[in-house]
């Protein structure tokens, strides 16, 4: 059901409480944070009666940003990933109308419109209006009636910060239009893949499924995408606390502004390995007929696209195995397994620093100084697409302080995250 109230009604239900089941499910029970949540709610929809005085009907949105846990660099090969979604999240203040626009104002950025009457590629366009007109596109092409919107929308998912602040974000999109104007007829998965739709052909963007999926559908999720048109995803429960570590996640103060050459390198150079077997993705090609014609392939393929290959192979069944092993609540093998992906993308893949500025190596400075605080306890891997950002550490729960004291020492106040995950994607925020 549609949750639209009149702002001040909106308004009131806040001050009241009367959202705080919800926030518990997006954000956890601490009061601190559920005090920040509120607050922030409430300076939303002020923000949006400052913009749009016009409109009296409201409605809340939410869509989490996501942390990679297993396989880096696997989704763009058809591989299986590890992900989840986490605390942090993109909201938005709606108001439905039939002008045939969408408007939308992002904290931090220039507002813009977007006109319905035009859906096709735009020359020139970029950035989010590109996203939402492709996001629309791919919803009236399957059929889906659309229309108009003023949007609103405040994110603590850090841009470049390797959370995924633009799958946050095409969710945010797809989730709003789906839910109003399709009747929620789309679902997470759709909704997933109508994001990629819209950054593959309208932003330009040759992205996997990963990020979105794990926005859309929420939780912890084990996904393969050897079949992309219907992933094979399996959601579970694991408790990190519980099983005494904590999930961080920190910025080492890079981004990905001009990193597009890396990531493109490292699927095109997958996918050249894949060509001299006939397929199109490496997760057509049989790892043994990989390592038996690995000396034929040198000359034909570059030494670094065939250790790429190697990652890949190897975070792909890692993937699988990281998820049989929580399944199993087997901590310790799933510690192991990630320690090893993180290894792998530093001797393999070669992600953690880019050769177009090799002498800014912040994340095998965070990965060093992680270890020498782990001493052999937990794990650290470069998080996400790499080259620049994040790192991923799991750390007991006994040196979580001393750990994110360090790190932030070094990279700065608020460059590590503690993260809880978020049992849910994309949704419209009401009360229940």
């Amino acid at each position: 059901m549609r949750e639209r109230m009149r702002r001040e009604e909106l308004k009131q239900k806040l001050g009241q409480d009367a959202f705080l089941p919800i926030f518990e499910t997006l954000y956890g029970t601490k009061k601190e944070v559920l005090s920040v949540q509120k607050a922030r709610y409430e300076k939303a929809v002020e923000r949006f009666s400052e913009l749009y005085p016009e409109r009296e009907e409201i409605s809340l949105f939410s869509a989490p940003g996501r942390t990679e846990i297993g396989g880096n660099h696997t989704d763009h090969q058809h591989g299986c990933v590890l992900a989840a979604a986490v605390q942090l999240d993109v909201i938005g203040v709606v108001s439905f109308h039939e002008e045939g626009v969408i408007r939308i104002c992002s904290e931090g950025y220039r507002p813009f419109t977007v006109d319905l009457s035009d859906l096709s590629v735009q020359e020139g366009e970029k950035g989010s209006a590109a996203i939402v007109r492709g996001i629309v596109a791919r919803f009236a092409a399957l059929g889906a009636k659309v229309g108009g919107f003023d949007l609103y929308c405040t994110s603590d998912v850090l841009s470049g910060s390797g959370i995924s602040s633009s799958a946050a974000f095409e969710t945010l999109i797809g989730t709003i239009i789906d839910t109003y104007y399709n009747d929620g007829k789309a679902g997470a998965v759709e909704i997933a893949k109508i994001g990629q739709y819209a950054e593959n052909l309208y932003f330009g963007k040759k992205c996997g499924l990963m990020d979105q999926m794990a926005s859309s559908v929420g939780g912890l999720v084990f996904i393969d995408f050897a079949d992309t048109e219907a992933p094979v995803i399996e959601p579970f429960a694991f408790d990190f606390e519980q099983a005494g570590y904590c999930i961080c996640v920190t910025d080492t103060g890079g981004n990905h502004v001009n990193l597009t050459p890396d990531y493109v390198a490292v699927r095109s150079e997958m996918e050249a390995v894949a060509a001299q077997f006939g397929k199109e993705y490496l997760r057509q090609v049989d790892e043994a007929d990989f390592y038996n014609e690995l000396s034929k392939l040198r000359g034909k393929c570059s030494d670094r696209a065939l250790l790429r290959a190697v990652h890949f192979f190897g975070d792909n069944r890692r993937a699988g195995e990281e998820a049989e092993a929580l399944r199993a609540g087997n901590v310790e093998k799933f510690l192991s397994l990630v320690q090893e992906s993180g290894d792998s993308s530093e001797a393999f893949l070669q992600n953690l620093y880019s050769t177009s500025a090799p002498t800014e190596q912040a994340i095998p400075l965070g990965v060093m100084i992680s270890k020498r605080i782990l001493a052999g306890k937990g794990a650290v891997r470069v998080h996400g697409g790499g080259f620049a950002g994040t790192i991923q550490a799991f750390v007991p729960l006994s040196l979580a302080d001393t750990y994110v004291e360090e790190m932030e020492r070094v990279f700065g106040k608020g460059a590590c995250y503690v993260f809880r995950i978020r049992p849910v994607g994309g949704i419209e925020v009401k009360i229940s």
